[in-house]
């Protein structure tokens, strides 16, 4: 087994590694086709390091611009963590990918290190043919519609509570200027969405990861008085009928154990569980 970091060469070799585990992956696989393997430390740039058994790449570790640590490592997962940290010369700030990589990637790179979360997440997919479309879709004055310029203060307000509340992040100036320049970034590719009620924004949904056939949801908001109505798996839903029309075909998304309202809103829309991921933020 030999350990080492990947570079451009490596790209045929790592996309078709990365194919094979497509639904735990789509972090890597997206940050790949919108940033390439150069590493100049901006927004979806990563240092990637691989472990190779013979000529057959094996384990994938990527550290982001972030300094998070990226997964999709079945085997080596410490050594190879370890080189992609060696080779970024960044700081660890958090850790995804499937949940018992995670783990191992935690106990090794950051013993007894406090985390602000750790979160163990239920994978789930959903091929879009099959998507349930939920009734209030169909209900006159409801809407699912990309973001405009105009919305994104509103969207940014409830990305920032999202974060405080599900990933528990610590309010700051610094904090809300990382959120406007994600969701600034989604609205710029089409990926934002809002749903609307008589004209009134009741719940958010985007794509954090996409490529041509599949996309990856996260950022999904409904503001606490506006709970329990329908409305998030409603924008789910209409963002998905949406991005389909553009060729997508799969969708995937994380929620954790402990979220069943989460998991019962996408189950009704024709989700289903595939697997483990895991959050592990420090």
């Amino acid at each position: 087994m030999m350990v080492r970091r990947l570079e451009p060469k490596d790209r045929t070799r790592l996309d078709a590694f990365l194919r094979v585990h497509t639904d735990s992956s789509l972090f890597l696989r997206s940050n790949l086709a919108t940033a390439g393997m150069i590493d100049h430390g901006k927004p979806m740039h990563a240092t990637y390091a691989g472990a190779f058994e013979g000529a057959d790449l094996c384990a994938v570790v990527a550290h982001c611009w972030n300094g998070n640590l990226l997964l999709q490592a079945p085997t080596h997962v410490e050594a190879v963590a370890n080189a992609a940290m060696t080779a970024s010369g960044r700081p660890l700030t958090g850790i995804l990918g499937p949940w018992d990589q995670a783990c191992a990637a935690r106990d090794a790179l950051a013993p007894g290190r406090p985390t602000r979360l750790e979160s163990h997440d239920g994978l789930f997919a959903l091929d879009l043919p099959a998507l349930v479309r939920p009734p209030m879709l169909e209900v006159p004055g409801v809407r699912c519609r990309a973001t405009r310029p105009s919305d994104l203060d509103l969207v940014v307000d409830w990305r920032a509570a999202y974060e405080v509340e599900l990933l528990s992040a610590i309010p700051s100036a610094e904090h809300r200027a990382r959120v406007r320049a994600d969701v600034e970034r989604q609205h710029a590719g089409g990926l934002l969405f809002l749903l609307e009620v008589a004209g009134t924004p009741v719940a958010t949904s985007a794509f954090n990861a996409r490529l041509p056939d599949v996309v990856q949801v996260g950022g999904v908001y409904t503001p606490p008085p506006l709970r329990n109505r329908g409305h998030a798996r409603t924008a789910v839903a209409g963002s998905l009928v949406a991005i389909a029309q553009t060729g997508v075909s799969r969708a995937i998304l994380f929620t954790g154990e402990d979220n069943s309202a989460a998991r019962g809103a996408y189950e009704a829309i024709g989700f289903r569980r595939v697997g483990d991921y895991g959050l592990v933020l420090f």
